[in-house]
């Protein structure tokens, strides 16, 4: 009999939340299974991504992001919105960029291929929440991604500002919570750290 799968969530405004995913995919490639992680708002630049996929052949990775981050006009004090101007594209509430949203729904197609067809084990999808949080795709979409999955399969979802419709529909829900980091000391992300 197949082991059932379920729905986690690693949310909060604290680190670790891929790092946790990412240590979930570590010991379940240990326990033979078949792992697809899948990273929205990211490209293929982070540290994991020159070790991740030469792990192990039952791993692929796959990035559907641009080298830009988005931000929804008003989700941040004036202040820290002042230290992403050049990095990101901020957009006003309902009117995110087209092209990510088609691109973001490209990957949540291939998401929902990979957690339905039943060639991997364990689904993650890190900063999917916040794809969510930011409006790129609906709590619609994210439900039906959750119930085309197959049974035996364990979906992982992670990222900042998960809503309250799927925390209910999940089974596990991790907030990581902040209660001190370095970064408002003005130290930005650290290459194998945080990057």
């Amino acid at each position: 009999m197949t082991a059932r799968g379920y729905v986690q969530v690693y949310t909060g405004n604290g680190k670790g939340k891929t790092t946790a995913a990412m240590g979930l995919a570590l010991r379940a490639l240990g326990a033979g299974k078949k792992v697809l992680f899948m990273q929205f708002m990211k490209t293929a630049t982070y540290s994991e991504h020159k070790i991740l996929s030469r792990i192990s052949p039952n791993l692929t990775l796959k990035t559907v992001g641009k080298p830009f981050f988005v931000v929804k006009e008003g989700s941040m004090p004036e202040e820290e919105l002042a230290k992403w101007r050049k990095q990101a594209v901020i957009f006003p509430p309902g009117e995110p960029p087209r092209e990510y949203v088609d691109l973001i729904r490209q990957g949540l197609a291939l998401a929902r291929e990979a957690t339905s067809s039943g060639e991997y084990q364990v689904v993650i999808l890190d900063e999917l929440v916040v794809a969510l949080h930011f409006g790129l795709v609906s709590w619609q979409d994210v439900e039906d991604l959750i119930e085309a999955k197959a049974p035996e399969v364990e979906l992982v979802l992670t990222g900042r500002g998960a809503t309250a419709e799927l925390i209910a529909r999940a089974d596990l829900v991790t907030e990581m919570q902040e209660v001190k980091h370095y970064y408002t000391q003005g130290v930005m992300a650290r290459k194998g750290i945080e990057n």
